[in-house]
């Protein structure tokens, strides 16, 4: 089949035009790309630091001026250890004759008074009372009878340091508040005797130690009464007992 041509269509009408349009963009590219200003290329540069694992500082040196010797101390004093054991220990007593000078003395001038302005003798008088110094006959513990006379005072000292061994219980409550101390029970020995506690005496915060004390002479025995010319009289006495924790 043989195509035919269309007369009204003429390829080269608009030639010319197409050309002109090309050229004038051509153009256009040209000067916009002449014109056209770049930054100029920043080269970049890195630096290669070695890291030796310190850095290097400037180290001042101070100087200071010699020091002063100054003479060597003295040999510090010898310290005493003392080991203590957590065990009670149980202190002798030891019974001591104690001297009432007050009582004695006001015996005495009583004793003036009443018999010495009537012109009878000042040695028929026998108080009703004696310390335990002054007693012809000291009390007596059981057993004690049979000593002769210079020995009943240590029979008794021996007998009351036994009683009180016996009889000690240290107080759970003082044991465990570290309470220690010296208390000094006074106590009368009846005609009849009979034991009976005048006054207790410890250091400050003892009542535990003391209430004990109390309790100790209260046990004792029914004792052989003191004698002044063969009379029965009272005896006043003193008895420490030491509380030691060591």
């Amino acid at each position: 089949m043989e195509l035919k041509k269309n007369p009204n269509v003429d390829p080269k009408r608009n030639s010319m035009l197409y050309f002109q349009v090309g050229l004038a963009a051509v153009l256009l590219l040209t000067y916009v790309g002449i014109e056209l200003k770049s930054e100029d290329p920043i080269v970049q540069t890195e630096e290669l630091v070695l890291d030796s694992g310190f850095v290097e500082q400037d180290v001042a040196i101070m100087t200071m001026p010699p020091a002063q010797r100054l003479p060597p101390p003295p040999p510090p004093a010898p310290v005493e250890i003392k080991i203590v054991e957590n065990k009670v220990v149980i202190k002798e007593t030891k019974i001591e004759k104690v001297e009432d000078n007050q009582q004695t003395e006001q015996k005495e001038t009583k004793t003036a008074d009443s018999y010495g302005d009537e012109g009878a003798a000042v040695d028929d008088y026998i108080p009703d009372e004696l310390p335990f110094s002054v007693i012809e006959q000291v009390p007596l513990f059981p057993g004690c009878e049979n000593e002769p006379k210079s020995r009943q005072f240590d029979c008794f000292q021996e007998q009351m340091t036994k009683h009180i061994k016996k009889n000690f219980n240290y107080p759970d409550r003082a044991m465990e508040d570290n309470i220690q101390g010296r208390v000094q029970v006074e106590y009368l020995i009846g005609v009849d005797g009979k034991v009976s506690v005048q006054r207790v005496k410890g250091p400050k915060g003892s009542e535990l130690l003391e209430k004990e004390a109390r309790r100790i002479i209260e046990k004792l025995p029914l004792l052989k009464p003191g004698k002044q010319r063969n009379k029965p009289v009272k005896v006043r006495h003193v008895v420490p007992i030491t509380f030691k924790l060591g």
